[in-house]
């Protein structure tokens, strides 16, 4: 996490000092625009001023004039006509655009390898004719004054920028403290140290990291106490179980009486089945545990078919117990939002209790409705049914009411309860028909149609 935090840090000063470096050199050029104007102004009037001076010495008549002073090397001086008449022929001649202006203008120009700054000056000679001057200087002295404005202007900035530099980074430094001390308390937990971190020191922007890592730390938490609830039970419930396995197979290769071996026999068998039972609850309800469950999605389905599937894959346990297992379904479909497994889940346990509980002869049926609320099931039996005290034990995991006479995991309402939990379905408990049995109502948030 100290890269990541350094990363962060990098990232920020890039985002903080790429735009004021790029605004930084647009300032130098900016300002070596307007410094190389601002000096050239006097300069180019000090020029203008000599040339003119210039003009008046030289005055030439017939063609000749008086001699410049010896501090004036870069002139030259021609006719209306572009003819030489004095100063330095080698002196560059302006463009025709430049020459063709009556007012004085000014040019950069190259003599001898040296960059000058050039005046054209047009003025009338003693005999009345146009004549043209053009005054040259050398700008060593221009160049040198641009340098020392932009240095007072450029350094200073830079300076500015790099002080701003080292203020930033160390109030990043400070401001990301908070993500260090968090790094470090998470490092030094254990792995099962879940407890949750402490949001109220941290800075505001900070905080939605913190309560989203929270509420993670939360599902976790849940997650391994499902597990740990689940090893527990499984060991506990498969203990019994595999015991008598394990003593009943003793016994049958003790027996040597093929009558007792297949009594022997017979017993494993039945105990086998009561572990495979028992497994198969303990894997639903693994799964179908609140806050351990790991549905990948919820689709649209219809509770009606749902319900009619599952009760004919009872069909064959209820004849075995002569028992009359009917379905009542609803004219329209009955839509719900679930996941099919853990719906078939719950209805394989309701089933499995209302038959097992069910004396031969009995009734169990299973009828779908709707109403104003959304999707009803309903799984009503004539059996001994659950009295109004024991209703909300029975829901408790592995709990079984004494005297029942059948043999149960004691995990079927608990799988029920924990599948309509997820499901945001509502179970309730009443009486059956006449007052006899028991009716399990499990009523589903209402959806839109397929």
């Amino acid at each position: 996490m100290t890269n990541d935090i350094l990363s962060l840090r990098t990232h920020l000063m890039n985002w903080l000092f790429t735009p004021l470096f790029v605004l930084w050199v647009f300032s130098t050029a900016t300002g070596y625009v307007a410094t190389l104007k601002y000096a050239n102004r006097p300069y180019d009037q000090a020029l203008l001023e000599r040339a003119q001076t210039l003009a008046v010495q030289l005055m030439p008549a017939g063609g000749e004039g008086k001699p410049p002073p010896k501090e004036e090397e870069f002139y030259s001086v021609y006719d209306s006509a572009d003819r030489f008449l004095a100063g330095s022929v080698a002196l560059p001649r302006p463009p025709d655009f430049q020459l063709r202006k009556t007012v004085p203008v000014f040019t950069d120009a190259e003599f001898r390898g040296i960059k000058i700054r050039m005046v054209i000056l047009r003025f009338p000679a003693e005999d009345g004719r146009a004549l043209r001057l053009q005054l040259g200087e050398r700008v060593d002295k221009r160049q040198a004054l641009i340098r020392g404005i932009l240095a007072n202007i450029v350094i200073p900035q830079l300076l500015l920028i790099l002080m701003a530099g080292a203020a930033v980074w160390y109030a990043l430094k400070r401001g990301l403290a908070p993500l260090e001390h968090l790094r470090q308390e998470v490092a030094e937990r254990s792995r099962t140290d879940l407890r949750l971190l402490n949001e109220s020191q941290a800075p505001d922007e900070v905080r939605p990291l913190i309560h989203a890592f929270n509420q993670l730390l939360q599902r976790l938490s849940q997650v391994l106490d499902s597990q740990k609830r689940f090893v527990a039970d499984a060991a506990h419930q498969l203990r019994t179980p595999f015991a008598g396995l394990k003593t009943q197979s003793e016994l049958g290769l003790r027996e040597t009486d093929p009558d007792k071996m297949q009594a022997a026999l017979r017993k494993i068998h039945a105990s086998a089945e009561r572990c495979n039972h028992l497994v198969n609850q303990l894997l639903a309800l693994a799964r179908n545990e609140p806050g351990g469950h790991l549905y990948s999605s919820l689709d649209i389905l219809e509770l009606g078919r749902l319900a009619q599937d599952a009760a004919m894959n009872w069909v064959p346990e209820a004849l075995r117990k002569d028992i009359d297992l009917g379905f009542e379904g609803y004219p329209q479909a009955v839509p719900v939002k679930g996941d099919p497994l853990g719906l078939t889940e719950m209805l394989n346990n309701l089933l499995d209790n209302a038959i097992r509980y069910t004396q031969p002869g009995g009734r169990v049926t299973v009828s779908v409705g709707y109403d104003s609320g959304g999707g009803v099931l309903r799984i009503e039996d004539n059996g001994p049914g659950i009295p109004p005290d024991l209703r909300n034990q029975v829901f408790e995991r592995f709990y079984r009411i004494l005297g029942s006479g059948e043999k149960g995991s004691g995990l079927g309402l608990s799988i029920v309860r924990d599948v309509a939990e997820l499901h945001h379905a509502r179970v309730e408990l009443g009486e059956g028909a006449e007052g006899h049995g028991l009716k399990v109502t499990l009523r589903f948030p209402h959806h839109h149609s397929f």
